[in-house]
């Protein structure tokens, strides 16, 4: 259905009338007359399930800054935008991964309040008068009877207050206090001149992160600062504006190297006090992006959501580098301020990026970013790699400038590899290699476990070399987290035959042989007897009184029955050791069949508290370990079946617009978003695109026209186009399938194939076509 006539179409639920409703005062500052894409998206999604870096308002794509305002502060699990809290705690800048920092409140000062407003600040609100689109955000402070107003550049957020006439403003800065993922300490504002202030705070170590970071932070407002009050005992300082007339606007640029960047990002990125300028610029950057996959078909909701899933795809891993290319390295032994390779005109050539791991992403954004985003893809693998020139190692999870060790093995490995399949990255690939191959041997980042920062034991490396597995438990003890011996055995087998792909492509031929060869190791776990994988002791013996439905039995974040199937390199060698083909696919079929039960899913770690029993769901589409099993009946040759339970998933799993539910799991930082871009049009990696010919397989999109604008700088073609003809929501199955008139026999298309540019053409019907 074309885009004006979805916009016209009833809003969807009281949750969905919420963004649309405005104010009063919204209405002079934010024309929201002209529809665009990123109007479709709906940023409440989830968010009683919220996550310190989950939810994202007054943002730019990827950017420094990510403003919105808080209702929980204490938590990176339940921190952040809550819906379900009705109290705002205070506008913060920084929501990332294991960082936080600058709390913003604008309060009214009067006799009664004034000696207690450092401690007693906060104010209710209601969802009727909040306005929320991607780059902006409002909402009435009741207690103050102010209306907050968000927005922001990349690095710079922009923030105007509406006050009450009368009352004394002010705005305060709680630069000390606890602050999601970690607490904000050390704070300092000083007053530059009546229009500026200068600022810094500490963000404190935890076991994620053990390495300090300080936020540095440049203030201007527009409104004359009458003056700075300072509080003893919380540290927190006050601004005041006395009684000035008008909206004051507030501009509020970070850096995590210097102030002097910090007010340069300003300079560069935010010259006006035009507010309603810089809301339209972010609706039209997010719609831009968002632009490049057009749908047609499927109900609004279904176009709202996509969009949604699209936008949490782009916004979840932030910038750390600044406007110049300054970034913050704490890779060494001291904190260093590094600089980013320059362009001809004095510009960074890539950014800087913080990010969650990249565990599970060979299902999402190696697929999703490598076809639509290629020139985002190529600018993370710099950013990886510009870790590696600094600190010796391709990161899995880094934040504030050193890589945290999230989960487990060379979960970058992949996406890297996925890069140069593509045709994305073409330089300097020897120097990747040898990066992307030290971190698969001793020592390397597959050697240590989860927030492993001081040793190389937790991740059984020596004894995968050794044995070819990973034992469980680990007997050299518990040095990090996740050491589920028989996962870190699958997830390195998978890696070494990626990195084995790489090392064919530049002829390392011994070298290809050697990884292909650990690259079987996952066969070491998998117990013909049972038909399952299932974990070893330190001396061969299967694990005693085993439960493949036991949550973390050896397996991480999953059960045995989930991870059985996480051999994505060679699913038909998995189905050789399960008696072929045709049983493989029947206990696959079954896990499904039990699994629809739960909707596929084991729910939110709120429902897994309530019921235990959920974690034993034999496929579970809320977390990565097993998101791609519904694809893999197209590699065992019953495409059927794929399309069958796809859509089953994205009906039953991830079709809802809700605050109380959208991923039914862990939406890490843009991957679950991905999977669902991917799983809606029908596109899939089963080896997240690290073969010769980076393979997509072709599944059953929901909408009836799906076209992609091809990045011209990577890419001969200019759109690739799925037409699904007489698709329902009862047509799920493929009849008939051409790519530019010719047969496609086996449900593939290469990348280069699709990139050339065309027009895939699927006959769909009610009936399957085994």
């Amino acid at each position: 259905m074309e885009l004006n006539k979805i916009l016209k179409i009833g809003r969807i639920g009281i949750s969905l009338t919420l963004i649309f409703l405005v104010s009063c005062n919204a209405q002079k500052s934010v024309s929201l007359k002209k529809k665009q894409i990123s109007d479709l998206v709906y940023p409440l999604l989830d968010t009683e399930n919220s996550r310190w870096f989950y939810f994202s308002s007054a943002s730019r794509p990827f950017g420094m800054v990510n403003l919105s305002p808080d209702t929980e502060i204490k938590g990176d699990w339940g921190g952040g935008y809550k819906y379900t809290t009705d109290t705002v705690k205070g506008f913060s800048h920084v929501h990332e991964w294991q960082m936080s920092g600058v709390s913003v409140m604008p309060v009214t000062i009067s006799n009664k309040n004034k000696a207690s407003i450092f401690k007693d600040f906060y104010s209710k609100f209601s969802h009727q008068t909040e306005i929320i689109t991607p780059g902006y955000h409002s909402l009435k402070l009741d207690r103050y009877q102010i209306t907050a107003e968000i927005t922001s550049t990349t690095r710079v957020g922009f923030h105007k207050y509406t006050f009450p006439a009368n009352p004394q403003k002010a705005v305060l800065f709680n630069v000390n206090t606890v602050l999601g993922p970690c607490d904000n300490t050390n704070g300092k504002l000083e007053k530059n001149n009546d229009f500026e202030l200068s600022g810094s705070l500490v963000l404190s170590t935890n076991f994620r992160r053990p390495k300090p970071l300080t936020v540095f932070f440049k203030v201007k407002t527009n409104q004359p600062i009458t003056s700075l009050e300072r509080d003893k005992e919380t540290g927190n300082y006050l601004i005041h504006f006395g009684k000035t007339k008008g909206q004051v606007l507030m501009k509020v640029g970070i850096s995590y190297t210097s102030i002097e960047n910090a007010n340069n990002n300003i300079e560069t990125e935010l010259t006006h006090w035009n507010f309603d300028q810089t809301v339209a610029d972010s609706r039209m950057e997010w719609s831009d992006l968002l632009g490049r996959i057009k749908i047609e078909g499927g109900t609004a909701t279904d176009q709202k959501r996509f969009y949604t899933d699209l936008w949490h795809a782009l916004q979840g891993r932030k910038k750390i580098s600044d406007a110049n290319g300054s970034y913050p390295d704490n890779t060494g032994d001291t904190f260093r301020v590094g600089h980013l390779p320059l362009n001809a005109d004095g510009k960074p050539k890539f950014n800087h990026y913080n990010s969650d791991a990249f565990w599970g992403a060979q299902w999402t954004i190696n697929n999703l970013w490598g076809l639509v985003y290629p020139e985002i893809m190529e600018e993370f693998v710099y950013s990886l790699m510009q870790y590696y020139k600094d600190g010796g190692s391709i990161p899995r999870g880094p934040s504030g400038g050193n890589d945290t060790y999230v989960m487990t093995g060379a979960s970058a490995t992949p996406f890297i590899v996925s890069a140069i399949q593509k045709g994305i990255v073409k330089n300097d690939l020897e120097a990747i290699y040898v990066a992307l191959k030290k971190g698969h041997m001793t020592d390397g980042i597959m050697s240590k476990a989860g927030y492993e920062h001081n040793t190389n034991i937790g991740g059984g490396l020596k004894y995968y070399l050794e044995k070819g597995y990973v034992p469980y438990p680990l007997p050299d003890g518990n040095f990090g987290s996740h050491e589920d011996g028989a996962s870190q055995t699958l997830e390195y087998a998978y890696q070494d035959w990626t990195l084995a792909q790489l090392a064919k492509k530049l002829n390392h031929e011994e070298d290809y042989n050697y990884f292909m060869k650990r690259a079987e190791n996952y066969k070491n776990v998998f117990d013909a007897k049972i038909g399952w994988m299932r974990p070893k002791d330190v001396d061969g013996k299967w694990r005693e009184n085993y439960d493949p439905y036991q949550y973390e039995n050896g397996f991480i974040e999953s059960n045995g029955a989930q991870s059985t199937w996480f051999v994505p390199h060679d699913i038909v060698g998995l189905a050789d050791l399960m008696g072929g083909k045709e049983k493989a696919i029947s206990k696959l079929n079954t896990q499904f069949e039990t699994a629809k039960n739960q909707k596929f899913t084991s729910g939110t770690s709120h429902d897994a508290e309530l019921h235990p029993e959920f974690s034993r769901i034999p496929i579970n589409f809320g977390n990565q370990p097993s998101i791609q099993t519904s694809n893999i009946f197209t590699v065992l040759g019953r495409p059927d079946l794929t399309q069958y339970w796809t859509r089953n998933v994205v009906k039953e799993t991830f079709s809802g617009l809700s605050p109380a539910t959208g991923y039914n799991g862990d939406e890490d930082q843009g991957l679950m978003g991905s999977l669902n871009v991917l799983l809606k049009i029908g596109l899939f990696q089963m080896n997240g695109g690290t073969d010769k010919d980076a393979v997509y397989q072709i599944g059953s999109p929901i909408f009836n026209k799906i076209s992609i604008d091809l990045n011209p700088k990577y890419y001969s073609g200019k759109t690739f186009i799925i037409k699904a003809q007489n698709n329902s929501a009862e047509n799920v199955y493929i009849k008939d399938i051409k790519f530019n008139n010719k047969e496609v026999k086996d449900f593939t298309l290469s990348h280069q194939e699709i990139t050339n540019g065309g027009e895939l053409v699927l006959e769909m019907s009610n009936t399957s076509n085994p």
